[in-house]
């Protein structure tokens, strides 16, 4: 594979702004998305979540009416469901944040663990950094 020096350097000229961004904005944006919380009501109206920008249940409020239904295993899958959409709105939130200097779907996969997506990522940069596809 033939090695296109000016874009190699423009890549890496590319990756250095990105950085000194990041560098500049960090506390900034990190401050910004420990203080996510996201609070998410279940369909019923009887169930309430505030969850942190990892997915961290905060706190729960459940209604007293949800007690007039002894369904144990129906509370349960939505007080689950519940924090799960909390906790996908954190996610999203946290993902905005980052926005300015980290595409979002490679944020998102940072942040969802996805070290197979992430890596396909950074090697698409480098083949469009280097001017082949």
């Amino acid at each position: 594979m033939d090695v296109d020096a000016a874009g190699l350097q423009a890549y890496a000229d590319e990756l250095q702004a990105r950085f000194m961004r990041l560098q500049s904005e960090a506390l900034s944006l990190h401050g910004r998305a420990r203080a996510v919380e996201v609070t998410e009501k279940s369909a019923n109206g009887l169930v309430c979540a505030t969850v942190g920008a990892r997915g961290d249940l905060i706190r729960l409020d459940l209604d007293p009416r949800v007690f007039r239904d002894p369904d144990a295993q129906g509370l349960a899958d939505t007080i689950t469901d519940t924090i799960h959409r909390a906790t996908a709105k954190a996610l999203d939130k946290v993902v905005e944040i980052f926005e300015s200097v980290v595409p979002a779907d490679q944020m998102r996969a940072h942040l969802e663990g996805d070290v197979e997506t992430v890596m396909k990522q950074l090697a698409g940069q480098m083949v469009e950094g280097d001017g082949h596809r």
